[in-house]
This record gives C-alpha cells, sequence and structure tokens, in this order.
C-alpha cells in the first residue's frame, strides 16, 4: 500500500523533476509532466495499482496558447485520486496514445480527437466515435471558439465497421432507431446462423452539449443541467458534482447533509436495481419477473414523489448541501415501504431462481471474463460480478458511507445470472444502508455558503457509485467563480465499449438478454 506521502517520495525519486507536485487535496494528488513522459508515468501508476478512470482535455489557447489533458488515475487501497496533466502546445495539436499498455484509454483518446483535434498518435482505431461521418473536418465542438449557437454544415461521408468475412457468414444491423421507445444506437452484428461471430456498436447519435452548456455559467445555474444528464441516476450525477465543487471551494457539508445524501443515493439504486432485475426477464419473455419489477420500481418512485416531490430525485441536491429535508413522518413512511418491498422482492427472486426456464437463459450466458473487464476498466454490478472487488462507497467513500456498515458482493462467473444476483444482493444491502442512517442522523444545517477558495484554472474530481457503476466528474473553475471546463465520464461510457465484446459464440437472440444484463444509458454518452 501507497500512501500519499511515500507516493509523492516514489514520484520525486523516480521522475526527479521531469515531474512537478502541482496540488494536493486530502484524496487528490494533481502532477504536471511533459508530454514526453506520458506513457512511463502512466505505465508506472498502473503497476503501483492506480487503473486510468478518466481522460479529458481543455482548451486554454486563451490563457496561455496550448491544451491540456488530464488523466485521472484511482488507488482503492489508500483511497485517493491522482490526476496528471499534459501541456499541448498549440502548434503541436498532438499527443502519445497509452491505449496499446492501458487499453482503458481507448475511447478517451478517441473523444479527444474529435471534440479538441489531438491527435493520439499510436492509436490503433482512428475512426471518429463522439461525432459521425457528416461531421465536417477541422471543427472541434469543445474549442473555446466554437459556439453552441453555430450552424454546422454537413457533409457526406462514411463509417467503416469492421466485418467478418467468409461462407455463410451475413451482417445483420440493428438500429439507431428502435422498435421500443428508447434512444439511438446501432448494432451491427457478424453471424453464421444464429451464432455471433463479432458485434459492432455505434453511438453518440444525440448529443446535446451538456459539457459545452456548463462553460460560463456558476455553478448553481448548471445544475440544473447535470440532472439532466441522465434520467435514471440524476441524484448520483448531481451528488459527485456537488462534491467537486465543495472541494473547489473549500465547503464542508454537514453530517446531516452527507446522511441525507447517502439515503437518497441508496434509494435511486434501489429503484434501479429493482426495476432492472425485473427489466432483465423482459429479455428472455419471462413476464412475471418483468411485471414484479416494474410495479415495485413504481412503488419505489411514489415513495420518492411522496418524500422529495420529485420522483427521479431531482431538486434536491445543491452544492453546498442540500434542498429537501427528510421529515419523522417520512423516516416512518421509508422505513415502512422498505420493509414492505423488502418481502415482495424476495418472494419475486424465489420463483425467479426457482423457474428452470429463467435459469436455463441466463445461466453461462454473456461471459464477461475478469482479465477483460480489468483491462478495460468496467465498472458497477457488471464488474463486481466478473470478479472486480471495486465499490466507491467503500474504496473512496463519500457522504456518510465510512460511517455505515455494508457488504459488497462480488461474483466471478462474469454471466447475465452473477449480473442478476449481484443486484438482487445491493439491493437487500441499499435497505440495510438506508435503515442505518435514518435511526440515528443527527440535526445539523442544510446548506452553507460556498467558501470562497475558487481559485480560477484549479481543478478537481467529483465521483459516485450509481446504481450502473462509477460516475467521475471533473471541473475546472475560471473566472468570476463559473466554469471553465466540465467533463463527465459515466459509468455507462466506460461499460458501452465492453458490453459488445462478450456477445461472441452466443446467439442473436440472447443479445437482448446480454444486454439488459448491463443495463446502460445511451443519454449518459450524450452529454
Amino acid at each position: 500500500m501507497i500512501r500519499q506521502g511515500r507516493l509523492i517520495t516514489l514520484i520525486s525519486n523516480l521522475f526527479e523533476e521531469r515531474v512537478i507536485i502541482t496540488k494536493a487535496y486530502e484524496d487528490e494528488l494533481h502532477l504536471e509532466i511533459s508530454k514526453d513522459e506520458t506513457l512511463i508515468v502512466a505505465v508506472t501508476l498502473r503497476d503501483w495499482g492506480f487503473p486510468l478512470i478518466q481522460l479529458t482535455a481543455t482548451d486554454e489557447r486563451g490563457i496561455n496558447g496550448q491544451f491540456r489533458l488530464f488523466y485521472t488515475f484511482a488507488n482503492d487501497e489508500e483511497k485517493f485520486l491522482i490526476v496528471v496533466s499534459v501541456c499541448v502546445a498549440e502548434g503541436e495539436q498532438s499527443f502519445p496514445s497509452i491505449m496499446n499498455e492501458v487499453p482503458a484509454a481507448h475511447w478517451y483518446e478517441r473523444e479527444v480527437r474529435d471534440l479538441f483535434g489531438l491527435d493520439p498518435i499510436g492509436h490503433l482505431d482512428k475512426r471518429s466515435l463522439a461525432v459521425h461521418e457528416d461531421w465536417p473536418e477541422g471543427l472541434y465542438p469543445l474549442r473555446k471558439d466554437f459556439r453552441l449557437d453555430s450552424e454546422v454544415p454537413r457533409t457526406s461521408g462514411q463509417f467503416l465497421y469492421d466485418r467478418v468475412e467468409g461462407e455463410g457468414v451475413i451482417q445483420v444491423p440493428v438500429g439507431p432507431i428502435h422498435a421500443g421507445i428508447i434512444e439511438p444506437g446501432h448494432f451491427r452484428f457478424s453471424v453464421v446462423g444464429d451464432t455471433v461471430l463479432n458485434l459492432e456498436a455505434r453511438f453518440f447519435y444525440t448529443n446535446r452539449g451538456i459539457e459545452k452548456l456548463a462553460e460560463g455559467k456558476t455553478p448553481l445555474a448548471t445544475l440544473p443541467i447535470v440532472e439532466r444528464i441522465c434520467g435514471a441516476c440524476s441524484f448520483s450525477h448531481t451528488t459527485a458534482y456537488c462534491q467537486a465543487i465543495e472541494k473547489l471551494s473549500g465547503t464542508e457539508v454537514s453530517t446531516r447533509v452527507k446522511d441525507i445524501r447517502t439515503v437518497v443515493l441508496e434509494l435511486e439504486r434501489l429503484y434501479n436495481h429493482v426495476g432492472d432485475v425485473g427489466n432483465i426477464c423482459a429479455g428472455i419473455g419471462f413476464a412475471f419477473g418483468t411485471m414484479q419489477g416494474a410495479r415495485l420500481r413504481e412503488e419505489l418512485m411514489q415513495l420518492n414523489e411522496k418524500v422529495f416531490g420529485s420522483r427521479f430525485l431531482r431538486g434536491i441536491n445543491t452544492p453546498g448541501g442540500v434542498r429537501r429535508d427528510i421529515s419523522i413522518s417520512n423516516i416512518n413512511l421509508i422505513l415502512v415501504t422498505l420493509e414492505k418491498l423488502e418481502q415482495e422482492f424476495k418472494e419475486m427472486v424465489e420463483i425467479m431462481l426457482d423457474t428452470n426456464s429463467y435459469m436455463d437463459r441466463v445461466q453461462t450466458t454473456g461471459i464477461l471474463w475478469n482479465r477483460t473487464a480489468r483491462d478495460l476498466h468496467a465498472v458497477g454490478p457488471v464488474a463486481r460480478a466478473a470478479g472486480i472487488d471495486r465499490d466507491l462507497r467503500r474504496d473512496h467513500p463519500y457522504a456518510s458511507y465510512d460511517r455505515v456498515s455494508f457488504k459488497v458482493p462480488v461474483y466471478e462467473q462474469g454471466d447475465v445470472l452473477a449480473r442478476v444476483k449481484l443486484r438482487i444482493d445491493e439491493t437487500y444491502e441499499s435497505i440495510n444502508i438506508i435503515r442505518q442512517i435514518l435511526v440515528s442522523m443527527p440535526m445539523g444545517e442544510l446548506t452553507q455558503q460556498l467558501g470562497t477558495e475558487m481559485i480560477p484554472y484549479n481543478y478537481a474530481v467529483g465521483m459516485t457509485e450509481s446504481a450502473r457503476g462509477e460516475n467521475v466528474h471533473f471541473i475546472m473553475i475560471g473566472k468570476d467563480q463559473t466554469i471553465y471546463r466540465y467533463m463527465v465520464r459515466s459509468a455507462s461510457y466506460v461499460n458501452w465499449p465492453i458490453m459488445p465484446l462478450i456477445v461472441s459464440e452466443d446467439i442473436i437472440p440472447d443479445f437482448p438478454l446480454i444486454n439488459k444484463s448491463f443495463e446502460l444509458c445511451y443519454s449518459c454518452l450524450d452529454r
């Protein structure tokens, strides 16, 4: 285990003046390196137990005539982050790719190329990711000189999908417009008969410009935008955002605020997990599980509205605290509702797991191997079902998670059944966490005035463990305490590129089941 002080000594001894330590929060260390040192630093941190959890860029040409890259690495044992910044001069506009040694960088580097025009030298896949083939060359939407109200001329172009050639191989395109009322995503299967040989997915069809919209706004004015990143994980996103702002401003919220946030975060996890366990049943036509899951999810969402005024738990968080308290009567309502839910959910699960036709479809289907999950930094239930013992609530505790006792379930099988069982176990743990908090919440202020320590061009990271996995929010503050750069890396962002990799050798009818067991969000990509 490497403690922060010892790590600073190790870095200083290994890299000497080639690495500059620029700032240290209690749980976050900032380093500055030259572009030539990027790969060796990334590999060193990887070998020291720091996986890459985020990579983004900023356009600082108006400040110092350069771009900057920010690589965020996390160490779970010692519960802190390292953010490494790398300058890219305006005249260079390229940087060394690290994806061959750190595969988790593959999407990040392509996105930086699309949005900032910085070329990852050595990347094996230079196809566009965040913009599509009709987007004009040389126009980069996250550069400061790009205006949101710009009318973008469309061009002709073609995206080249990977193809599997051979006798009997056919291509099966699905989407981007689907039969259900869902957001767009394109899936292209190469199959022989029903067996999938290769699947390639294409996303980013409806980018909403959320990160661009945040630029120049105050932290409070940005909050409604943050709440709309994702309908199902709204509170998790706003908590990560608020925590980053509070870190930047030196604001300490009360224990009561932390407790309320913990309760709401777990209520959000509950309605997602209960609904997801039922929704996976829809992938195999097991109507009992689908209907029961939907009914129990609806009861939880009605509870959200009664207690907090929002089914999707919006309007609660604010930088420096919360806008809603939990009254004694609502504490009792939550406890009574959870007791009823626990019993009915248990009965539903027992029937599901005792139904042979259900078990036949979920066992050994859509296996995610541990090595793949680790290399590509899978997160959340998807990762824990593949043997990765990682949960931000325990490993990087926030809100009141350091004051409660809970188990982090982990399975080794990596199949659909493991992902179902993991959500089942976490449902009971969420109920347990909420009960612990509600019986011991102290009084305290609900909001604090933000501190005045927000120095222009300082940056910080906020993280939460949503129902889908870790969300990572990078915020750089600008002049007049406004947002200069805001980047959201959702759980879905890292799990989406993994899902197509595990479909090979399964059959096409199993794809909806595998897809639902990942329970990913298109909206979190189109930010």
